[in-house]
This record gives structure tokens, sequence and C-alpha cells, in this order.
């Protein structure tokens, strides 16, 4: 890719889906409005999360050029100058927002309904790049919150309601995805991980097997319960949404497989894109619960 585009990482727009978890899981796909807010939204995290990504590259250039990958990111290796990355930054920033301010009330919702949450997002990934990613544990809460954030987008900023089980499923999910990057991080840097990331001096690779196990099991615990729920079969009109454990228990179990055994682990959206077990499992998940609800 082009080095500014590449400085975006658009492949980590992947992430920002979580904001459609709240319209899939509301039935409310058939409404026109709440619809073009999801897109609004989803794109306006896509602005906001490129000009974090941005800012993250220019504090972390000095470390990223003694990572064996992050070497060829664009600021670390020098095809992108610093000016310019300061303006992308900037110009996708105040777009995002922008969108959150103006589009958002122009779709038909309260322009008090988002753009809090964007603003929270920036804000916390500003603290996060300036100190707290040095906190352990503390790091992957950080990293958690920004993915809760992108469903409280697509839940309160469109006027839904979140439910309970889909707040405690996106966190004990997003938690194991936190912990296995930062294990996936100790298998690719080894000895040196402390002089890139200062946090993984306080990780050990048995701390961080435990983390990823018990939040993995957390995470199949939590969505099992939520398929057999009454409400949640009273609210969907079917008691077959366990049909859908295995799919989410193949992803838990392959994801950890390529974190152990295949050198990945690390980027959750490209494993995604990337991996064809996971993508197919993902796919079929996706229908399976869109065939059930609808």
């Amino acid at each position: 890719m082009p080095p500014l585009i590449q400085l975006l990482r658009p492949h980590q727009w992947v992430k920002n889906g979580f904001v459609f978890a709240g319209l899939l899981f509301s039935h409310s796909w058939g409404d026109p409005v709440l619809v073009t807010q999801a897109v609004l939204a989803f794109v306006a995290f896509c602005l906001v999360s490129s000009a974090v990504y941005v800012m993250n590259d220019l504090l972390d250039r000095e470390q990223d050029r003694r990572h064996p990958e992050k070497c060829r990111r664009p600021l670390a290796s020098g095809t992108v100058s610093v000016p310019a990355a300061l303006v992308l930054a900037g110009i996708c920033l105040l777009l995002g927002l922008g969108l959150a301010l103006g589009l958002f009330a122009a779709a038909g919702a309260p322009a008090s309904q988002a753009p809090w949450i964007f603003v929270a997002y920036f804000l916390l990934n500003v603290a996060y790049s300036l100190g707290l990613k040095h906190v352990v544990v503390l790091d992957v809460f950080i990293i958690a919150a920004g993915f809760m954030l992108r469903l409280l987008a697509g839940t309160l900023g469109l006027g839904i309601w979140p439910s309970h089980w889909l707040l405690l499923c996106g966190l004990m999910l997003t938690l194991f995805l936190g912990f296995a990057k930062r294990r996936a991080e100790l298998n690719v840097l080894m000895a040196d991980s402390g002089q890139h990331r200062r946090v993984l001096d306080q990780y050990t690779p048995a701390m961080l097997d435990q983390f990823t196990t018990l939040s993995a099991g957390a995470t199949m615990m939590a969505y099992s319960l939520y398929t057999v729920s009454a409400e949640t079969i009273a609210l969907h009109g079917t008691p077959w949404l366990i049909a859908t454990v295995p799919c989410v228990l193949y992803g838990l179990l392959r994801y950890l497989y390529r974190l152990h055994r295949a050198g990945g682990g690390g980027d959750p959206a490209r494993e995604v894109l990337t991996d064809p077990h996971l993508l197919g499992t993902f796919i079929l998940w996706l229908a399976l619960v869109i065939w059930l609800l609808a």
C-alpha cells in the first residue's frame, strides 16, 4: 500500500465491526435510520482510530525501529515524514469527530447521544500512549475498553440499550484478545521485549498463558450462558442460538493454536483476515446468528 494509506492501518478497521453488534442483536437491521447511523458510526470510528494509530506510530517510532516487523512501518522506516503524519492524524480526527457530531444528528439521533463516546475513545488512547500502556494488566483493560466503546457507539449511540450479556461477552472476548496480543509480543521479541515495550518486562509467558486461558474460558462460559438464558430466548424467539456455541469454541481454540504454534495472535484483525479457519468460522457464526434471529 502507499505509505500514507499504510499509516492509517485500514486492515484494523475490521475491529470497528463491533459497532454493528447492537444493530444485529436488537433486530434493528430493518430500520433505515438506525442502519444509516450505524454505518456513520463505523466510518467515524475508522477515522478516529486511524488518527490514534498515527499518533501511536509517532510516539513509538524509535522503539519500532528495533522491532523485527514494526520496523517496516512508514514512520519507523522513514517513508513518511513527521509533519505529514501530524497533518494526516489531524485530518482524520477532525473528520471523525465532525461526522459523529454532525451527520449523526442529521440521520435522526440526538447530537448528545454519540459524540462523547468518540471523544472518550480518543482521550483514553492518548492516556494509554502517554503512560498507561506501561502499567501491567491495566494496559490490556484499556485495550478492551476501546472495544467496549465501539459496542456502546453501536448501542447507546443509536438509542439502543445494550444488554448485560452483550457487554459481558464483549469484555471477556476483548480481554482474551488483549492478553493474547501481549503473549504474541513476548513470542516475537523474546529477551529484547522490554526494550520495545516496557510493560513486557512485568509479564512472563506462564502468567500470560494463565490470563489467556482464564479469559478464553470466561468468554466461552459467558456466551454459552447467554444463548440458553430465558431472557435471550424470549427476546429472539428461538432456543437454538446454542447451535452457534461450537463456532465460538472452535474460533477461540484456533486462535490459541495460532498464538502458540503458528507465530500469530498479535493482531486480531490480521489473524481473522488471513487465517481461512478463523475467517470461515466467523462467517459461519454470523450466518447462523442472522438466520436464527431472522
